[in-house]
């Protein structure tokens, strides 16, 4: 499956002081994300690491397991155990709350390795796009190792950006997403 836009996002923003007012977002995803509790210089590595333990010692009774890898644990550092509600209608499609929790793909590990083998990469769970009703049913949210995010759902495998930060923009002001074909 060709991702739409391969090439590689540059390292991870900077992280500005928690007393800067403005950040790398756009005003809708800042406030959705302000809103959630996050704010600039949220870092939490030891969670981040915990739930890298967690994943790394997890095998599906077939035997598949979790890459975790350094996109994966920066992402988690900075966005994990928020949920983050869009703050109105979408642009092109509706919009849904997203829940930063690898954990809920943790029995995901051969759905993810299947993903990463087809995108010639490795994948790792970032947490779930939840339901009309709350439930974590609706998408599993993935990352890769170059830190571009796709969302895995029913209908199919979608591309939501290069990095996180594109990511968050396509969920949270409910732009269409690319669908993953095959080659």
């Amino acid at each position: 499956m060709p991702v739409p836009n391969p090439t590689p996002s540059p390292s991870p923003h900077p992280r500005p002081s928690p007393a800067t007012s403005t950040t790398r977002f756009p005003v809708a995803v800042d406030a959705a994300l302000r809103a959630a509790g996050w704010q600039p210089g949220r870092w939490d590595i030891r969670q981040a690491e915990h739930w890298a333990d967690t994943l790394r010692a997890h095998s599906s009774p077939a035997g598949h397991r979790h890459s975790v890898f350094p996109a994966a644990v920066e992402a988690w550092a900075e966005f994990g155990g928020l949920l983050v509600a869009p703050p109105g209608p979408g642009r092109q499609i509706a919009p849904t709350p997203v829940r930063f929790d690898p954990l809920s793909g943790l029995h995901h590990a051969r759905t993810l390795a299947d993903l990463g083998r087809a995108l010639g990469t490795e994948v790792a769970p970032l947490g779930t796009e939840l339901g009309s009703d709350g439930d974590d049913g609706q998408a599993v949210l993935a990352i890769d190792v170059e830190g571009r995010v796709y969302s895995l759902d029913h209908t199919g495998d979608w591309y939501l950006g290069p990095d996180l930060d594109q990511a968050l923009s396509t969920l949270v002001t409910g732009t269409q997403p690319s669908r993953l074909t095959p080659a």
